[in-house]
C-alpha cells in the first residue's frame, strides 16, 4: 500500500467516540480505530467491561478515555462529549453503536418494553449525534449503527427493534442533509447482518442454523473485523464523498 493510499484510511490523531463499547461490535471497533491511529472515547453502562476495552485500545499507542453513560439520558450524552472535549480537545468521529434488543410477539409487547428499546436505539443515537454535532468541525463523520432488520425481517418477533433501527435510517438522511452544507459533517448508517456477539447469544439454539444460514449468500456469518473495517472506511477520508447513505454489511441476507 502506498503512503498516500494508507493516509486515506488513517485516523491518526483524530478523536472517536464509540457508544455501546463494553462488548461486541463497539469493543471491536475501538481496537480497529485505535490501530488506525485514533484516540478513542468508549462509553457504555457497564464500567467494568469498559475498562478492558480502553486498556486494549491503549496498547496501540493512543489515548483511551472511558465514560460510564446511558445514552437514553440526554444529560449523559452531553457529559460524554464534554469529557471528550476537556480531555482530548475535539470530536472527529462518532460511532453511534449503543443498542438494545429483545424478541417479543407484538400482541404481548408492553409499552415499557417498546419504549425502552426506542429510548436506546433511536433517542440515544439522536442525543449523541446532537451533542457531537454541536462541537464537530468540517470533515467529521457520524456513523449510526442500524441493522439489516431495518430493511428486512429475520424470523423473530422484533417489532420494536426493527422500528427503532429503521427510524435511524431516516435520522441519518436528515442529519446528513442538515449538517453537510452547514457544518461539513458527513452522516451515514451501517446496517450489519449477523455477527456473533454477546447480544446474539440470546438467540434460540437452532435459529442461526435453520433460519439465518440459508439466507447468507456467502455461506457464513460475518467476522467482527469485517464490520469494523467498513466502519473505519466511513470514518476515514477514504469515504469523504459519501454521506446520507446506508451501507449494508450482511453477506447478502437482505436480498434473499
Amino acid at each position: 500500500m502506498t503512503t498516500e493510499l494508507a493516509q486515506q484510511f488513517s485516523l491518526a490523531d483524530r478523536v472517536t467516540i464509540i457508544t455501546g463499547a463494553s462488548s461486541g461490535l463497539g469493543a471491536a471497533a475501538a481496537q480497529t480505530f485505535a490501530q488506525a491511529g485514533s484516540h478513542v472515547v468508549v462509553a457504555a453502562r457497564r464500567k467494568d467491561a469498559l475498562e478492558g476495552t480502553a486498556a486494549a485500545a491503549r496498547r496501540h499507542g493512543v489515548r483511551a478515555l472511558m465514560v460510564q453513560a446511558d445514552v437514553s439520558d440526554p444529560e449523559d450524552c452531553d457529559r460524554v462529549v464534554q469529557r471528550t472535549i476537556e480531555e482530548l480537545g475535539r470530536v472527529d468521529v462518532l460511532l453511534n453503536n449503543a443498542g438494545s434488543a429483545h424478541a417479543v410477539p407484538a400482541t404481548r409487547e408492553t409499552p415499557t418494553q417498546f419504549r425502552s428499546l426506542v429510548d436506546v436505539n433511536l433517542h440515544g443515537a439522536y442525543w449523541m449525534a446532537q451533542a457531537c454535532g454541536r462541537v464537530m468541525g468540517p470533515g467529521s463523520s457520524i456513523i449510526n449503527v442500524s441493522s439489516v432488520l431495518a430493511i428486512t425481517t429475520a424470523g423473530l418477533p422484533q417489532a420494536a427493534y426493527s422500528a427503532s433501527k429503521a427510524a435511524l435510517l431516516g435520522l441519518t438522511r436528515d442529519l446528513a442533509s442538515q449538517w453537510g452544507p452547514r457544518k461539513g459533517i458527513r452522516v451515514n448508517a451501517l446496517a450489519p447482518g449477523f455477527f456473533a456477539t454477546e447480544m446474539t447469544e440470546a438467540y434460540p439454539p437452532d435459529y442461526v442454523r435453520d433460519v439465518l444460514a440459508p439466507r447468507l449468500l456467502l455461506d457464513r456469518t460475518g467476522s467482527l473485523e469485517e464490520f469494523t473495517a467498513t466502519a473505519l472506511w466511513l470514518a476515514s477520508p477514504a469515504s469523504g464523498f459519501v454521506t446520507g447513505q446506508t451501507i449494508v454489511v450482511d453477506g447478502g441476507m437482505s436480498i434473499t
